[in-house]
């Protein structure tokens, strides 16, 4: 199982990013894919989740409205589409996923595989 994650980099507050995540190595259709990040001297949190049984998406508080996430199951990668940036968005973001179909939003111990991330650096 691999996880590629692509599309971070700088960008001015109010700007947008889309990152990728490439999957390879298992059946993709069902899992439940989600996307953390993690901040200098904080813990990882979790940002975003989909089900691609269903295409039943989670998001957290803090980026409900901003974020989108989406797959493409025939290119089985999956996307996290962030506008609205704001410098508290600047962290390492990372792609993960989990062998099962979850209800709502799971924390990182639950997760099987995770990328090795990609830097977003939000500046004001």
């Amino acid at each position: 199982v691999q996880l590629v994650e692509s599309g971070g980099g700088l960008v001015q507050a109010g700007g947008s990013l889309k990152l990728s995540c490439a999957a390879s190595g298992f059946t993709f259709d069902e899992n439940t894919f989600g996307w953390f990040r993690q901040a200098p001297g904080k813990e990882r949190e979790a940002v975003s989740c989909i089900s691609n049984s269903d295409g039943s998406t989670y998001y957290a508080d803090s980026v409900k409205g901003r974020f989108t996430i989406s797959s493409d199951n025939a290119k089985n990668t999956v996307f996290l589409q962030m506008d609205s940036l704001k410098p508290e968005d600047t962290a390492v973001y990372y792609c993960a996923t989990l062998r099962a179909v979850v209800s709502g939003m799971v924390g990182r111990d639950e997760y099987d595989y995770w990328g090795q991330g990609t830097q977003v650096t939000v500046f004001s």
